[in-house]
């Protein structure tokens, strides 16, 4: 009788019989129980509640500031301020000789004192026409008493006209002086003292660095938990000790077409131990705490720890037994999709592990071996 290891040895040749033995002919495959246990990507599940917590973030900008400029044009005969120089309110910045500005009022005013006279004249010839018609209309013509009605109402026009001109003269003289309209620091200046100024053009940049903002880009997967804000911290990148509770001042209604993010803006004042400059770049901390009926609750897994079941509508993870180091499968809910994944709202505890990926090669009461992916990445 011929032995199946007879048959294989008889066909193989010999430089290939070694290699026969390993594949089969006779040897048995070694049991799952004696295979070492498979890594795994798992995760730690954390806390349940309905206390949300995000960072954002952001740079810093001071709630106050603008380019100052004249609304007149002329040369410039006063800087008496710097870069770094802290001003009050209403205190002068800049100066445009007033020379020009004084003739013109003086020009102005003389005329006026001129239309006054011309119309003094015309409301008494038309007076004075009214009174004779009333006692004989026969000595004035009605043409007469139209054209003095007329001169008496053109020198009338001319002297409101004249005092429009002269209130406006002495604005423009107003705003040959450049005023701090609140209290700030000068920050930029874009002029030299002696040079000739247009208006509107930028002659210093003034901010008030007492209030801060910070405008923080929220994904539109996030907005809705912006009425459950319960605190925002900042902490800036040049004082990495120091938190500063900020506050919501404005939430951007329309999402930017590119980023998808809603522009959120916080204010916040300077902390005593140090001074946030605008500029400076730090993180926004945003704790909310949706209702737990919230279409918003739930813990937060990646989209890659979920697999489907036999119904497209079940959903399932691998739980690892932290005792035993098996898989065991459990069907979970699923409720809003986050930024970072499905919130899960039934089916997982605080403290749990779930493998997180390669869910589709592993299999019911395998062992394993667990690879901490949050610890991997802040290795990173």
């Amino acid at each position: 009788m011929t032995s199946r290891f007879g048959l294989c040895k008889r066909w193989a040749p010999a430089s290939l019989l070694a290699l026969g033995l390993l594949a089969g002919c006779g040897q048995e495959t070694a049991p799952e129980s004696d295979l070492p246990p498979r890594l795994v990507k798992a995760l730690r599940i954390g806390d349940a509640s309905a206390l949300t917590e995000r960072t954002f973030p952001g740079r810093a900008s001071a709630t106050r500031e603008v380019n100052l400029s004249f609304r007149v044009s002329g040369p410039l005969i006063g800087l008496p301020v710097k870069v770094g120089d802290e001003v009050k309110t209403g205190d002068e910045l800049a100066r445009i000789d007033p020379r020009d500005f004084e003739v013109k009022i003086e020009t102005i005013r003389g005329k006026l004192e001129q239309a006054k006279a011309t119309h003094r004249v015309a409301e008494r010839e038309y007076e004075r026409a009214i009174e004779i018609q009333k006692k004989d209309k026969g000595l004035i013509s009605r043409s007469e008493v139209d054209k003095r009605l007329g001169a008496r109402d053109a020198a009338r026009a001319n002297v409101k006209s004249l005092e429009s001109a002269l209130t406006s003269a002495q604005d423009d003289l107003g705003y040959s002086h450049l005023k701090a309209p609140f209290d700030g620091v000068v920050v930029a200046t874009y002029v030299d003292n002696f040079e000739d100024v247009l208006p509107k053009r930028p002659v210093l940049r003034l901010l008030d660095p007492s209030s801060i903002e910070m405008v923080v880009s929220v994904p539109d997967s996030l907005i809705g938990y912006a009425p459950y804000v319960e605190g925002v911290s900042v902490r800036f990148d040049a004082l990495p000790d120091t938190e500063i509770k900020a506050e919501i001042k404005e939430i951007g209604r329309e999402a930017s077409q590119a980023t998808r993010t809603y522009p959120v803006t916080l204010v916040m004042g300077q902390p005593e131990n140090g001074e946030i400059l605008p500029g400076m770049a730090g993180q926004a901390s945003v704790v909310s705490r949706p209702p737990e009926d919230s279409a918003l609750v739930g813990i937060e897994i990646p989209a890659t720890a979920l697999f489907p079941g036999d119904d497209p509508n079940e959903n399932f993870v691998w739980i690892v037994d932290e005792a035993t180091k098996t898989l065991s499968r459990r069907e979970v809910q699923i409720g809003k999709l986050s930024r970072f994944g499905v919130l899960i709202r039934e089916g997982l505890k605080p403290g749990e592990w779930i493998v997180v990926k390669g869910v589709n090669s592993v299999k019911e009461g395998q062992a394993v071996r667990i690879l901490d992916v949050a610890r991997e990445e802040k290795a990173r």
